[in-house]
This record gives C-alpha cells, sequence and structure tokens, in this order.
C-alpha cells in the first residue's frame, strides 16, 4: 500500500489539476444570476474573482499572501468594478455588505467559528455565504467517496496531461483539522438552517442565505 500510495503521489505531481476550481462551475450555480457586491475570502490568484465579475458589478478579493494578490491583479488586469486587497480573513475583512460571499479552501486555515461569524457578519440582507471547505474524514461515508475519489482523481490528471503547476496550486496547505459532524455542529450554530453537501475529491459545502 505505501508503494501505492507514493506511485499515485509521483502521478499527481507530474499531472496536477486543481481540485477547487473544478467546482467553481458549481459554486456558480448556486449564486443569483446579479448582484451588486460580492466578496471572494482566500480569492489566491483570483480565478473566482474574475468568473464572479460577470455578475457583479463589484468584487472585491482577498488573500493573505502578497505574492499571490500581485499575481492576481496581473492576471486580471483593468476589470471594472473588481479590485484585490491584501488582508487577514481571520482579523481584517472589508467591510460591508456585500450580497455573495465566498470562501473556497481557506476555512480549514482559519479559527473556524471567528471566521464564520465575520463572513456572516459582511452579509446584506438577503445574502448569499458559500463556502467550499475541506475535512478530517471520520465517518464510512467520507472514507468510501475518498476511495471513489482515487481513480476519478487519475483520470482527470490523466486527461490533462503533463504539465507544470498551476500558479494557483503554488499557495500554502494545511490538513484538515475539524470533521464533518463537528463542522456541522458548529456552522449550524452560527449559520442556523446551513445547507451542508459532501462532494468528491475531498471536499464539502456549506451554504446559507441571511434573511431578506
Amino acid at each position: 500500500m505505501p508503494g501505492l500510495l507514493a506511485a499515485v503521489d509521483r502521478f499527481n505531481d507530474a499531472h496536477p489539476w486543481d481540485h477547487n476550481a473544478h467546482y467553481h462551475r458549481w459554486l456558480l450555480e448556486q449564486l443569483p444570476a446579479r448582484v451588486d457586491r460580492a466578496l471572494d475570502v482566500g480569492c489566491g490568484t483570483g480565478d473566482l474573482v474574475r468568473a464572479l465579475a460577470e455578475r457583479a458589478a463589484e468584487v472585491v478579493g482577498v488573500d493573505a499572501d502578497p505574492r499571490v494578490v500581485d499575481l492576481a491583479r496581473a492576471a486580471t488586469g483593468r476589470c471594472p468594478g473588481v479590485s484585490f486587497r491584501v488582508a487577514d480573513a481571520a482579523e481584517d475583512l472589508p467591510e460591508g455588505p456585500f450580497d455573495v460571499v465566498t470562501c473556497v479552501a481557506v476555512l480549514h486555515h482559519l479559527p473556524f467559528a471567528p471566521a464564520l461569524e465575520r463572513m456572516r457578519d459582511r452579509l446584506a440582507p438577503g445574502g448569499t455565504l458559500l463556502v467550499l471547505g475541506v475535512h478530517e474524514p471520520s465517518q464510512f461515508t467520507d472514507h468510501l467517496l475518498g476511495a471513489a475519489a482515487v481513480p476519478a482523481n487519475l483520470a482527470m490528471g490523466w486527461a490533462r496531461g503533463r504539465r507544470p503547476r498551476p500558479e494557483a496550486m503554488t499557495a500554502r496547505t494545511a490538513p484538515a483539522a475539524m470533521t464533518l459532524p463537528e463542522i456541522a455542529r458548529v456552522a449550524g450554530r452560527i449559520l442556523p438552517g446551513v445547507r451542508l453537501r459532501r462532494h468528491l475529491f475531498w471536499r464539502h459545502s456549506l451554504l446559507w442565505r441571511a434573511e431578506g
């Protein structure tokens, strides 16, 4: 088994693809067709920000890494209504209100409850908070989906072929520390009625709409 896992890691290194960007289309499908203001927390190189700009009058992307924010600005160029800021999402989010707040594969880097509360508090009435996150596997369903994701992951990498690692995948990573039941319990307290969903490729989502 260790030899097999090492072989899979070598294959993934040679055929990298962005598991988070894979879900951008699904994330956008959960959001209103037109909004005034949107905030992407932990924006990385700005792929989701640029997608949000097609339906929002103003989009703000924040990330704690100045190098990544510079890359996002360079990739975006002059795009009306789009701005990027270097900010610590745990302490310093832009003032709201925002009609949409997104957060992709960042929340597990932060103090979970305070960060989720801060994002909730930036929402306008009727606004949407959408999180794509990772969690520590703890249940049979987690391990079943994880096993199913391995061949699918290899197929996706093979289809894309050998290539350098995309800039969007060069940010620091951290292992998930919370299980899905723990996330559900804390998120349910902070976001009453939140919808939690498991996804393939070791991801889950939290979808919550503020009262209008």
